[in-house]
């Protein structure tokens, strides 16, 4: 019986983060990391070599509708002219190198590797939990520790949109309670209803 992950895509991953961490290290720091995104591509690495269906689950659940959203965002920018949303402004605008803007189109590629990856080891339900346990630590560190320049996990500016309507802590708090809510749980739902459970896991 062939590997739930084949070895050459687990390498092929392995190699593009090799490129892809000491790039991002030395152009925008080791904060940058504890973006959502850039976190999943590290957890990601840990899921395929190790065939981890609760690993690959949480990060779909944690990235898939914001990668898909970015995407969108990118396209019809390109289409038009016009940010929605303004997720990939910084395509076009940001002071970083070309080549280091073009490291984020990883943000195509992962969502299709999240999905595939989960057609191969299944939809863990268990998730849902470990991304908000993840959330719940990764976003008071955001607040209280890093840059608000830096704006990681939009706790700042949404969208890059300025916020206005709460105190800044009362926006943390409402942050934890409604990315678990807002966006884990969607697309929770809706992986559980496409993606069969992992061999180990009893149906729900």
């Amino acid at each position: 019986m062939p590997a739930a992950i084949p070895a050459p895509v687990k390498v092929a991953y392995t190699l593009w983060l090799l490129m892809w961490i000491p790039v991002y290290w030395i152009h925008n720091g080791p904060w940058n990391f504890l973006w959502f995104c850039d976190l999943a591509n590290l957890v990601l690495a840990v899921a395929l070599w190790r065939g981890s269906s609760l690993l690959l689950s949480s990060q779909a659940v944690g990235v898939l509708l914001v990668q898909v959203v970015w995407c969108l965002d990118l396209v019809v920018r390109l289409l038009f002219g016009v940010h929605p949303l303004g997720a990939t402004r910084y395509m076009w605008e940001g002071p970083e190198p070309l080549f280091v803007r073009l490291f984020s189109l990883f943000h195509l590629v992962v969502p299709v590797l999240l999905l595939w990856g989960l057609s191969r080891l299944g939809y863990d339900r268990r998730g849902l939990t470990l991304q908000t346990a993840i959330s719940t630590l990764v976003l008071p560190i955001c607040f209280l520790f890093a840059d608000p320049e830096l704006n990681l996990n939009w706790l700042w500016r949404p969208f890059e949109q300025p916020q206005v309507w709460l105190p800044p802590w009362l926006y943390l708090l409402f942050c934890l309670a409604a990315y678990p809510l807002l966006l884990f749980w969607p697309t929770h739902w809706l992986l559980g209803r496409i993606f069969r459970p992992p061999a180990l896991e009893p149906p729900p």
